[in-house]
């Protein structure tokens, strides 16, 4: 499905300028996208094309939905991501989430290194997997908001160069 890279790069591209400049992902692009990758799915193989794609979007919609629960992700990531896996359907999700979550890790190691993201809330959470001795009451307190743009990594990006990843391979 090569073809279809264009489309998918112009979606993401849109969704990762929103994502950088408002800090959120708007409802009518990602579920837009998800509804037209899934219209796009029933006009061109039919009904089995079509369940296809929306048991790949609600896997990969669910992926994310764990950390969405914790305040790790957003609900725009979580459903971008379900659009995606409507994209590429079942076959190429594991691909979608293998080059996501690894494009994530390479991004936000970028953003760590640039001094855009600030790294307390990961060290926070490090030590309190690993060091038994630590206050773990004392460390949160002295957080930062989880509203600042420095703990924030705006995830459209690896979203959607895990869907270029999984539609050229």
């Amino acid at each position: 499905m090569l073809w279809t890279l264009i489309p998918a790069a112009l979606w993401g591209g849109v969704l990762f300028r929103y994502d950088c400049r408002e800090r959120r992902l708007p409802n009518w692009l990602t579920l837009g996208g998800a509804a037209v990758a899934l219209a796009w799915r029933y006009g061109y193989g039919g009904s089995l094309f079509l369940v296809d794609g929306f048991v790949a979007a609600t896997l990969g919609g669910l992926f994310l939905f764990v950390p969405y629960l914790m305040r790790g992700a957003g609900g725009g990531d979580v459903k971008m991501l379900a659009g995606a896996g409507a994209i590429v359907g079942t076959g190429g999700l594991l691909t979608l989430l293998l080059a996501t979550s690894l494009a994530g890790v390479v991004f936000g190691v970028a953003m760590l290194a640039a001094g855009k993201l600030d790294g307390a809330r990961l060290k926070h959470l490090g030590r309190c997997l690993f060091d038994w001795r630590y206050d773990r009451q004392a460390g949160k307190a002295g957080l930062p908001p989880k509203d600042s743009e420095r703990t924030r990594i705006p995830f459209s990006l690896p979203i959607a160069l895990g869907t270029l990843a999984a539609l050229a391979l």
